[in-house]
């Protein structure tokens, strides 16, 4: 190659998208805490379905002395709706909505009494509840139910996540 060679600087960011490559998405994922292993995963977004199923998976993580792994999913918008480009790729939108559940959680008294985590992930929330229960090799995912119109009309999140989850699911009205 004629000309000067450039080093790369050590603080550059990643161009390629690693959701292209399924390997690269394995390492881009954190590991999970080994002590939380076996754990209940419970469903959270501030709504108050997912404060009673936070309740229920407080008390069964601490009869069964495990970790509790809170998932919030993030907002994940197709790309397509603000290009108009083909194929369709899923975009994060900004969710601060995360940070706010976190300092939420972390001042919370009632959490006092169990190990946990939060884990943010954005998608399909279904997939993503399961994705982290397979991760963490849970023992149970919980989640509220949907009440109203819209989980009528489209199905309920936990109603989905019921039929094609591959552990148990624990569904609190």
């Amino acid at each position: 190659m004629a000309g000067h060679e450039f080093p790369e600087p050590a603080d550059r960011k990643q161009v390629a998208d690693p959701m292209s490559d399924p390997q690269a998405v394995e390492e881009t994922r954190h590991s999970c805490d080994p002590a939380f292993r076996h754990g209940v995963v419970v469903g959270f977004d501030g709504s108050t379905s997912s404060e009673r199923a936070l309740a229920y998976a407080i008390g069964m993580a601490r009869r069964s002395g495990s970790g509790l792994i809170i998932v919030h999913v993030a907002n994940r918008l197709p790309t397509t709706v603000w290009a108009g480009c083909e194929p369709p790729v899923f975009v994060d939108v900004p969710d601060h909505r995360t940070e706010v559940l976190g300092l939420e959680l972390a001042c919370a008294d009632y959490l006092s009494e169990v190990p946990w985590v939060l884990v943010e992930r954005g998608g399909d929330i279904c997939h993503e509840l399961e994705e982290v229960g397979r991760e963490y090799s849970a023992d149970a995912i919980v989640v509220g139910s949907t009440h109203g119109v819209v989980g009528r009309i489209f199905g309920s999140v936990a109603g989905r996540l019921a039929r094609r989850a591959q552990r148990p699911v624990v569904v609190i009205p």
